[in-house]
Formats: structure tokens, C-alpha cells, sequence
């Protein structure tokens, strides 16, 4: 069974012994969606430092339909926030390559940037950059490399979406952050729509080893194996000397 309360207890204890030592003092800059996963990292980091160092930082590209739930929980945490449009960013880039951008390019951009833009405002205001990745989404790499997949501190990447989702409930979030449709606010579609097969069924499969189709079975394998370069260190040439 899921202890949600010593597991998050744990967690806050973390990410204090975290700051004492890879920087006293200094603020934690979270990317807030309005999804559970930046929720919950921002209110572990509250707790854990208290609202005063917590800051996040909202990245529309354009227009973003629910925005209004980022701005929600910044105001439930009573954190203090700044909103970075990063459109004009988005497309300077894509603008000026001479040539035309690949889907997943296109895709992946506005996450880099967005990352780009949380060290921007962490090396203004003494941060230290939170990853906002969970398990689930690491197994099957639903993260972009130096996009979302970056930071400086990782609170949650070993719990999975159920446990995240029991942890933001005990934290007393409201219930339309903690289950709200998880969605990458760059392609449209949800993250299941993207997957083909449910959070769910992924963590019972990570947890439990059990899953009841074979193919989405043959699916996240094949997404875990193709995608476990993203959680490995950069290769690097080292000479005899």
C-alpha cells in the first residue's frame, strides 16, 4: 500500500536537505501549468521553504485555454508568479531556420523555450529550477529532453500519476487540479490520446508488472526501451592521459 502522508513528509524533507546544500537560502522557480504534477511540485515546495521562496512562472505560447487553472493554483498557494508569453519566441525561432521544421520539432520547441525561460528568471532571482516530471511519464519518455525533462531538483520522478494524484489530494489542492485531463498545451491533444493507453493502466504495469493487453503492453515496453537515453548522463569522451 501507498503511504501518501510518509511519502510526502519524506519528500518536503528532501527538498529542504536539497536547498541546505545545493543552495541555502535560495528560491524555488516552478513551471506552472495548471496540470497536478507543477501543482503538486509547487505545493511540496511551499511546504518545504514556505510561500516566500516559492515562484512560478506561467508560459503561454498565445492564447492558452486554461490558463485560468495555473492562475488558480498560484493564488490557492499565494505564490508569487510572473506570466512570460513565450510565443514571439517561438516563432523568432522557428522564422529564421532556413528551412521547414519536422512535427516533433515544432512540438518540442515551446518546451525547450519554456525551460530557457525558467533559467532565465531562476538565475535573476536566486533559484533553483524544479523538474515537474513524474514516473509514469519517464517510463515511456513523455518528457522532452532539455524541455520539461530538465531542472535542477526532482521531487517526484519516482512516484507515478496515482501516487502523485493521492499526495495532491493530501495536500488539500483543489480536486480540478489534481484530476485534471493531463494535457501538453501543444499539440491539443490529451496525454492519453498520445500514448494509446491509459495512466492507469501504466502505473499498474510499472507497480504491479500486470497490464491485460498484450499490445499495449508491447507499446510501453517499446516506448520505456527507446526512450531510456533520456535518463542517462550525456556520453562522454574520456582520452587516456
Amino acid at each position: 500500500m501507498f503511504n501518501a502522508e510518509k511519502v510526502k513528509n519524506e519528500c518536503v524533507q528532501w527538498i529542504r536537505d536539497f536547498f541546505e546544500e545545493n543552495g541555502k537560502g535560495c528560491n524555488a522557480v516552478v513551471g506552472i501549468s495548471g496540470g497536478k504534477d507543477s501543482s503538486i511540485v509547487a505545493a511540496l515546495c511551499k511546504e518545504a521553504l514556505g510561500s516566500e521562496r516559492v515562484i512560478g512562472v506561467l508560459m503561454p505560447c498565445g492564447e492558452q485555454h486554461d490558463i485560468d487553472m495555473a492562475k488558480l493554483l498560484v493564488d490557492t498557494l499565494g505564490i508569487r508568479y510572473y506570466i512570460v508569453n513565450i510565443k514571439d519566441a517561438v516563432d523568432g525561432v522557428i522564422n529564421n531556420i532556413p528551412f521547414k521544421l519536422e512535427a516533433q520539432s515544432l512540438t518540442n520547441l515551446p518546451a525547450r523555450i519554456r525551460m530557457s525561460t525558467l533559467y532565465a528568471v531562476s538565475q535573476s532571482n536566486n533559484g533553483r529550477v524544479a523538474n515537474t516530471c513524474n514516473l509514469s511519464e519517464d517510463w515511456v519518455g513523455y518528457s522532452t529532453r532539455y524541455g520539461d525533462a530538465a531542472g535542477d531538483f526532482s521531487p517526484c520522478s519516482h512516484l507515478t500519476v496515482d501516487e502523485m494524484k493521492q499526495i495532491g489530494r493530501l495536500i488539500g489542492l483543489p480536486d480540478v487540479l489534481v484530476d485534471k485531463v493531463p494535457i501538453d498545451g501543444l499539440c491539443g491533444k490529451t496525454d492519453e490520446d498520445n500514448l494509446g493507453f491509459t495512466y492507469a493502466e501504466l502505473d499498474r504495469y510499472i507497480r504491479e508488472g500486470k497490464i491485460d493487453d498484450a499490445e499495449k503492453k508491447e507499446r510501453i515496453d517499446r516506448m520505456h526501451e527507446r526512450n531510456l537515453f533520456k535518463l542517462q548522463m550525456m556520453p562522454s569522451f574520456e582520452p587516456e592521459l
